[in-house]
């Protein structure tokens, strides 16, 4: 456990030593304190559409930086020749890869915690309200989804030798599902077989990360989603995270690493 700690605690040194977090940080802060001070014929229901655009600037800050960082993991050990002094200490292979993962979840966790507090802070001084629940609620769900967005893109680190093809590839497909996964079991209604059963069968394989979007919630005040509910969400996040990481290390295992 402790070789865990220790190989997460230097990948999350790494993240905040490098600028694309801050760059990230800086960027969604400006727009949103620049749309903040802008009040269309004084409606009070603009402050809707601020928290809308921030929270869809911290979504897509955050699969940048957990994508970007991650990506990078593994590529970097063999482009720098540390992972065969890394392997020969002993570490496994096994805590290599739990402890990439955990470096990399932790540090977007830090990070998104810096990015909701700012949200928090514009959203409760712009309405004079502060559902915290709320917000933890979002923050919590949002950092589980994150975990297998990390997992799916180490996974990817080991099979692809370009950091920019993996990033680019687990990209494409996080998007592609938080955009039209929900979609995929309409879709395969219409189909005619045998691809509707196909894309019925993909509507069940891919990790639903479109379930832990409730921007809706935050931004049109509903209330908070059933902890039932919540706790569902984050066995089924932490159960395909944890599949994905053993086929990260079954891979890792089995392939030859090309120096």
């Amino acid at each position: 456990m402790t070789t865990v700690l220790a190989l997460a605690g230097v990948v999350i040194k790494e993240l905040y030593r490098r600028k694309d977090f801050y760059v990230l940080f800086i960027l969604t802060a400006l727009l949103t304190l620049m749309l903040g001070s802008v009040n269309f014929f004084h409606d009070d229901k603009i402050v809707r559409y601020l928290k809308e655009i921030c929270l869809l600037l911290i979504w897509a800050s955050a699969l940048v930086i957990a994508i970007g960082t991650t990506a990078r993991q593994i590529p970097a050990e063999r482009e720098n020749r540390t992972i065969f002094p890394l392997l020969a200490k002993p570490v496994s292979r096994g805590q290599v890869v739990v402890g990439k993962f955990l470096g990399c979840w932790l540090a977007c966790g830090v990070g998104l915690l810096v990015f909701y507090a700012f949200f928090g802070l514009i959203s409760g001084s712009k309405e004079s309200h502060w559902p915290l629940l709320q917000w933890l609620q979002a923050f919590w769900l949002h950092w589980v989804m994150l975990a297998v967005v990390v997992a799916l893109v180490l996974l990817g680190s080991v099979s692809f030798t370009a950091p920019s093809a993996n990033g680019t590839i687990c990209f494409i497909v996080v998007a592609g599902i938080l955009l039209l996964g929900r979609h995929l079991n309409q879709v395969a209604l219409r189909e005619p077989q045998p691809l509707g059963t196909i894309v019925y069968a993909l509507y069940f394989l891919i990790p639903h990360l479109e379930w832990y979007d409730i921007r809706d919630f935050v931004i049109y005040d509903h209330p908070l989603m059933g902890w039932g509910n919540c706790a569902l969400a984050t066995l089924y996040g932490a159960v395909y995270a944890a599949f994905l990481l053993f086929c990260t290390w079954i891979v890792f295992r089995r392939k030859a690493l090309n120096l």
